[in-house]
C-alpha cells in the first residue's frame, strides 16, 4: 500500500464479494477490518464489491487496477486476468508491482493454515487482523466448527 500511494494519489481497497474463496470472514467484516488497518490514511479508501472488478473501477472514477504479485504463480493468474480485463473494458489499466521479500511466501490461505493449527501469526498480519483471526478461530472451536489444534484426527 506504502508503494502504490508512492505511485498513485489514492488508493481504492475494492473488497470483492465473488472472490471464489473461502473467506474466514464476511464481506462487511473484511472491509471493516481493512478500514481499521488504515485508519488515518486520508489516500487510502476501503469498500466492498460485487460483480466484475474490471466493472467496478470507472463507477469510481478510476482507470487502474494496482495489483501485487508475490511469485511467478501469482504473475500467471494475474496476467490473465489483466488481459481479460482488457478484453472487457480497454480503458481500464492494470499495473502490477512486485511485494517486498519478506511478504514472498505470505498468502492468506497459509496465514489461516497457520493460524488454525495453533502456530504463530503474530507480525504477519496487523495486530487487529491478528486478534480477529483468533478470536473467529476460537468462536468455530467453541461451537465445534473447527476442531482444537493437534486435536484427534490432524496428520
Amino acid at each position: 500500500m506504502r508503494r502504490g500511494l508512492e505511485v498513485f494519489d489514492r488508493v481504492i481497497v475494492a473488497v470483492a464479494k465473488d472472490s471464489g474463496k473461502n473467506p474466514l470472514f464476511s464481506l462487511d467484516e473484511r472491509v471493516e477490518m481493512i478500514r481499521e488497518v488504515f485508519r488515518g490514511q486520508l489516500r487510502v479508501e476501503v469498500e466492498g464489491f460485487s460483480g466484475l472488478l474490471v466493472e467496478h473501477v470507472p463507477s469510481k472514477g478510476a482507470n487502474t487496477i494496482l495489483r501485487g504479485l508475490r511469485a511467478v504463480s501469482d504473475f500467471e493468474y494475474e496476467f490473465q486476468m489483466a488481459l481479460m480485463n482488457r478484453k472487457l473494458k480497454p480503458s481500464i489499466h492494470t499495473v502490477f508491482m512486485m511485494t517486498d521479500y519478506r511478504w514472498l511466501y505470505i498468502s492468506s490461505s497459509i496465514i489461516k493454515d497457520v493460524a488454525r493449527l495453533g502456530g504463530v501469526i503474530e507480525g504477519l498480519v496487523p495486530d487487529v487482523i491478528q486478534g480477529r483471526i483468533e478470536a473467529r478461530l476460537g468462536e468455530l472451536r467453541a461451537r465445534a466448527a473447527l476442531p482444537a489444534p493437534g486435536g484427534a484426527g490432524e496428520a
